[in-house]
């Protein structure tokens, strides 16, 4: 909880990514890897987002990408 907090207060704002790296199938993929297949890591601190090539921007929320998968998915369906 203090540890959240502190982070919050003085940790990384995450302002320079690396360029968008997409894992093959056969290689061990990380944790941000796991929703798109592609992941960002920030310059600062080493931290991995998830990366969404079609809308070209990093995935904060995985809830709110599952939401956009799903309205896509629907829209293309039609």
């Amino acid at each position: 909880m203090i540890a959240k907090l502190v982070d919050v207060l003085f940790g990384c704002r995450h302002s320079r990514f690396s360029f968008p790296v997409t894992v093959r199938r056969a290689m061990r993929r990380p944790q941000a890897a796991v929703l798109t297949g592609t992941y960002v890591a920030c310059l600062d601190c080493g931290k991995e987002f998830a990366y969404d090539w079609e809308d070209m921007r990093v995935i904060t929320s995985p809830k709110r990408h599952r939401e956009r998968v799903a309205e896509l998915a629907a829209k293309h369906a039609a």
